[in-house]
């Protein structure tokens, strides 16, 4: 295999675990009844629709579906990939479902 070609083997592989990303978290937020791009757009309000997210939103299935997203595994693979603004938009929502819960 050639340099080229490993190189685009990793770009290859990359994109397809930042795709999965993505999914986690679409799917997380459905299982979660937020909507996706709402959460998005408040970590990044200057991005312009989001192709891959778009993708994601239409491979979810309702949370009735859906297993479980833990909270620590979202967590893990946005940090994974730097979605450090991302994160933290979704730990507050995290926080404010704990607050809803408390009796």
């Amino acid at each position: 295999m050639s340099q080229k070609e490993l190189e685009e083997k990793i770009i290859q592989n990359y994109q397809g675990e930042e795709k999965m990303m993505i999914l986690v978290f679409a799917q997380w937020c459905i299982n979660h009844n937020l909507n996706p791009e709402e959460i998005y757009l408040r970590a990044y309000p200057g991005q312009a629709k989001n192709q891959a997210l778009q993708e994601a939103i239409d491979l979810t299935v309702t949370k009735e579906e859906a297993g479980d997203v833990p909270d620590q595994t979202l967590l893990g693979v946005l940090s994974m990939f730097g979605n450090d603004d991302l994160a933290f938009v979704v730990m507050e929502e995290m926080k404010k479902m704990k607050k809803d819960v408390k009796p």
